[in-house]
């Protein structure tokens, strides 16, 4: 895991982090996996070009929202903006709407309390080439699939 330094609290560097554990790990697998645990979209691109083809893939989690990103760099590396969340859906990522909106409105501390309704899994498929370590293909996997359509009546 690597956690991004974008809007928010001051880490050591996850590109040289990256070096760093990509030296002391890759001779005892071909397959490396980054957790890039950061708000900034820019910033986790950014990791993906640079490990691209050093890694299997950089996957991106923090924000809760499943992003449709999803794609294979030229050299190999799988890539995700966002795995999303698992867990309930009808909150704000995962904490009960009221006091979610209460605490956006008032600019006021007000206890988060989590939600327990709606429950959806995401999480992503990585299809990897184990000699290689490279990425074949990258399926994003979202259950159950929110309703699209309008409820009628």
């Amino acid at each position: 895991n690597l956690q991004g330094r974008t809007f928010m609290y001051p880490i050591d560097c996850p590109f040289r982090t990256a070096d760093w554990v990509i030296k002391q790990t890759k001779e005892q697998s071909s397959m490396i996996f980054i957790d890039m645990h950061a708000e900034a979209t820019a910033e986790k691109l950014a990791l993906a070009w640079y490990l691209d083809g050093r890694v299997s893939a950089v996957i991106g989690t923090h924000t809760h929202v499943q992003t449709a990103d999803e794609r294979i760099f030229p050299k190999g590396t799988a890539y995700l903006s966002d795995v999303g969340m698992t867990g309930p859906y009808q909150s704000v990522i995962g904490m009960q709407v009221k006091s979610a909106v209460d605490r956006m409105l008032y600019q006021t501390p007000h206890k988060y309390e989590c939600a327990t309704d709606d429950v959806h899994f995401a999480a992503v498929l990585l299809k990897l080439d184990v000699e290689t370590g490279k990425a074949v293909g990258i399926e994003r996997i979202f259950y159950p699939e929110f309703e699209t359509k309008v409820p009628q009546g």
